[in-house]
């Protein structure tokens, strides 16, 4: 499964969606991944592939050339994946937290690489119960790789902003649109990526610190963006888990269109990282009614005069990918509200927490 992600062409891409394991009956996680797995192996497919807690699963794609590819991958790997749970009495959710389990009910993934992630994190670690998506865009050159991700920062809070879809935890309102964001702050190596001057730069920085000990491999590097360690892309992983296969295609196109674009145009005076660093909290705590800093860094604007500017900004590239309508669902999440919205209301008009779950995993394989 891992080969998946190998990209041949320039720009092209694929994502990873990490799923929750529920119990119908209940509505609670299960920690359930090592038979699933067993299953996965029976059909020969190797689909899925265990994350660090049991409750959850990951699936990837395979490499596509345009957003309308990956919808289909998109939709196959959801199904996929919902029979294997299904075949042990589980369904999958699609959200950045499940709104009720407590984190210490949930098990860590047996296996090496696991148990070292629990050595190091302890705690931390195990109060991670959170999920993700992450979006591969193929770029050879590591040099432009690197400088990608340097300019796609500012743009960061905005992503954060339009997937935000976990705004509960063990049970309560947070308060946050993304609280996921809050639980992974606490993580060594995550947040707004540094600015690298080269590709030479960012290695000799990871070598620094795997040679003082201070880090395993640059798989445990976690940034909002970096250098895949294993294949040729740049991986954004700052999106909360949509709960939607049509969120999940609008933010890996507005990824795909911004690499484009940055990797074309010339690079303006990047703004501070405590900057982009504030617009990451408006966008966590606020979601949709966050106010964004320009990508100058100088004045705020609310998401929602972000996004038409910016699909203006991006239209010449969206012509060329053929992906102005994935884009524009952009509009369809400002109007209808990201997942963190939709589950508030359900939760309001039913105070019912297991009802939001129940609404999830509809929204999920719908």
């Amino acid at each position: 499964m891992e080969a998946a992600l190998i990209h041949d062409g320039p720009f092209d891409l694929g994502v990873e969606e990490e799923y929750q394991l529920v119990a119908p009956q209940t509505w609670e996680l299960r920690s359930t991944i090592h038979p699933l797995l067993e299953r996965d192996l029976e059909d020969g497919k190797r689909d899925v592939r265990a994350e660090f807690l049991q409750s959850q699963v990951e699936a990837g794609s395979r490499a596509c050339d345009t957003v309308k590819e990956l919808r289909a991958e998109v939709r196959r790997m959801r199904r996929e994946a919902a029979a294997l749970a299904q075949g042990l009495g589980l369904t999958l959710v699609a959200a950045g937290t499940h709104p009720f389990s407590p984190w210490t009910d949930q098990q860590i993934t047996q296996g090496g690489r696991y148990a070292a992630l629990a050595e190091e994190l302890q705690e931390v670690g195990r109060r991670l119960v959170t999920f993700g998506l992450h979006v591969h865009v193929g770029i050879a050159d590591p040099d432009l790789r690197v400088r990608v991700m340097n300019r796609i920062r500012p743009y960061l809070p905005l992503l954060l902003a339009l997937s935000a879809s976990s705004p509960f935890l063990n049970g309560r309102f947070t308060g946050l649109r993304s609280y996921r964001t809050a639980l992974l702050a606490a993580l060594p190596r995550t947040g707004i990526p540094p600015r690298f001057d080269s590709w030479a730069d960012y290695r000799t920085a990871v070598e620094r610190l795997i040679g003082a000990g201070l880090l395993t491999d640059p798989s445990f590097i976690w940034w909002d963006a970096r250098p895949n360690p294993r294949f040729p892309t740049l991986e954004v992983r700052v999106p909360d888990m949509p709960t939607s296969v049509e969120e999940t295609v609008c933010l890996a196109a507005w990824v795909q269109a911004l690499a484009v674009k940055l990797a074309r145009e010339p690079e303006p005076p990047s703004p501070r990282r405590f900057i982009i660093g504030g617009g990451k909290w408006q966008a966590a705590r606020y979601g949709l009614e966050a106010r964004l800093p320009t990508p100058e860094g100088g004045t705020a604007r609310g998401v929602g005069e972000w996004v038409p500017a910016l699909l203006d900004w991006l239209g010449d590239v969206a012509d060329e990918l053929e992906s102005g309508a994935e884009l524009a669902y952009a509009r369809t999440i400002l109007s209808e509200g990201n997942s963190a919205e939709r589950q508030l209301r359900v939760w309001r008009e039913t105070k019912d927490l297991r009802s939001v779950v129940a609404y999830l995993a509809r929204e999920t394989l719908r």
